[in-house]
């Protein structure tokens, strides 16, 4: 390989520097928003004003809106994984860990409603979408309900496969029914994991 060669590969393998990332973030995370408010096929230049920045400069880091539309569920999905060793360390235990983290999935849920009908589509750069979201979400949940068990606050053996299922169900149940509060059932379904407390005997006795 030619010496100009190898500078471009050092870097395309470079990476990003934090304000580069901080930047592409703050892009997203403007996209994302104007998804769930307006749709996925809302103006580039809706998403431009909401993040401060030029048409153009979207169009440099995505070419096409099935690139942006990848890059936003990806984003979405990782700041829910990293959410979860946060909550676990800041909240005062695990169940509220827990609970907290499923109030941001129901808020990932109702942006993932704003792509459904790309992510159900043909084009095939949308399919490893679905893996990746597994992939990533599901050992966190796991972890989570495992930190909750340990702690004797819910029975251990949940299912956190199944807890995700059951929340996306409550969220796609509104169907635009103000008086269906989503918020409220699934915060119901995670009490609903909670043991009830033991009595002061048994624990000074550890039965």
């Amino acid at each position: 390989m030619e010496a100009g060669g190898r500078d471009l590969a050092r870097t395309a393998r470079r990476p990003k520097r934090a304000d580069a990332r901080r930047n592409e973030a703050a892009l997203l995370d403007a996209a994302a928003a104007v998804f769930v408010a307006s749709g996925v096929e809302a103006p580039i230049r809706d998403i431009a004003a909401r993040a401060g920045v030029g048409t153009a400069t979207i169009y440099r880091h995505f070419p096409t809106r099935a690139d942006l539309i990848v890059a936003v569920y990806r984003h979405q999905v990782e700041a829910l994984a990293e959410a979860g060793p946060e909550l676990l360390a800041a909240e005062a235990s695990p169940h509220d860990a827990l609970a907290r983290w499923i109030d941001l999935f129901v808020d990932f849920v109702v942006t993932k409603h704003g792509l459904a009908a790309v992510l159900q589509s043909d084009d095939p750069c949308f399919d490893p979408l679905h893996t990746y979201f597994l992939d990533r979400l599901l050992p966190e949940c796991d972890r989570l309900l495992g930190a909750a068990a340990a702690a004797g606050e819910i029975r251990s053996g949940q299912d956190a496969y199944e807890l995700l299922r059951g929340v996306a169900s409550l969220c796609a149940g509104a169907g635009g029914n103000p008086r269906y509060d989503t918020r409220r059932l699934v915060g119901l379904l995670v009490t609903g994991l909670r043991l009830p407390p033991r009595p002061a005997a048994e624990q000074r006795h550890g039965g």
